[in-house]
């Protein structure tokens, strides 16, 4: 019992001198769950989940899992091409989520392998809300078309809580995919400054569905997705709670 409370002492320790990450939104310098947050780049580019060939665009981002457990919360941002849709988050969705394995680059690119776990999402069962402004460029990958700049506004959407999650082994690469369909505007993902292992990739019926890196048109760079994997907040209440009582007892 000694070992114990002194294991949840130290573990209380580290979540009292980690920001707290309450709530639905998520802002820098809270937790996470993964390499280190891929933030949005305010003057960067977003990626169209636009419908060409009889089916959406679906993109994907690669990440190193740094703690064992659930995934019940991810936070990702978008745009909207020429700034253009309702201003009415229930037209947003489905959200599909997926999380794949890695296939390493070797003499090619890495790219997501086998799907592990999917799930889709609702507007009633994420939240959303105005994150930032700049001058933003917005790129179709599967015809080349692009616009640079194209809009300004740049939006939040965290989904937590989720359902039946799926499990991750720490030092674990994998990708999360995302497909967002929407009943009016053309919304994009946007891109990260935070470059993390390879390129982000995307797929669609006009590719055959088969993963292509995404790149910028101008510099031929890779593209890195902006996102974030976060604990669970419960999970670090009922530690703190814990330590609490171990704390008492001494």
């Amino acid at each position: 019992m000694k070992a114990l409370c002194n294991t949840m002492i130290a573990t209380l320790i580290m979540v009292l001198l980690t920001p707290s990450i309450a709530g639905a939104d998520w802002d820098p310098g809270d937790g996470h769950k993964m390499h280190f947050p891929q933030l949005p780049d305010p003057n960067g580019w977003d990626v169209s989940w636009g419908e060409i060939g009889g089916g959406r665009l679906t993109l994907a981002d690669d990440f190193l899992c740094t703690a064992t457990g659930s995934i019940d919360d991810i936070h990702f941002w978008l745009s909207f091409q020429g700034d253009d849709w309702i201003g009415d988050p229930s037209f947003i969705g489905p959200v599909t989520v997926g999380i794949w394995s890695d296939q390493p680059a070797g003499a090619s690119y890495s790219r997501p392998l086998e799907p592990l776990w999917q799930q889709d999402f609702t507007a009633s069962e994420f939240a959303f809300r105005y994150y930032g402004s700049g001058e933003q460029g917005f790129i179709n990958p599967d015809n080349g078309v692009f616009a640079n700049p194209d809009h300004f506004d740049f939006f939040q959407i965290n989904i937590t809580d989720i359902v039946n999650p799926f499990i991750q082994q720490e030092d674990t690469i994998y990708w999360l995919s995302l497909t967002v369909e929407m009943d009016a505007g053309m919304p994009g993902w946007k891109t990260s400054l935070d470059h993390f292992n390879d390129s982000a990739v995307f797929s669609s019926p006009y590719s055959g569905n088969m993963w292509m890196p995404l790149g910028d048109p101008f510099s031929s760079e890779p593209f890195d997705l902006a996102f974030v994997i976060t604990p669970e907040p419960a999970t670090l209440a009922l530690m703190t709670l814990g330590g609490l009582v171990c704390l008492r007892r001494r």
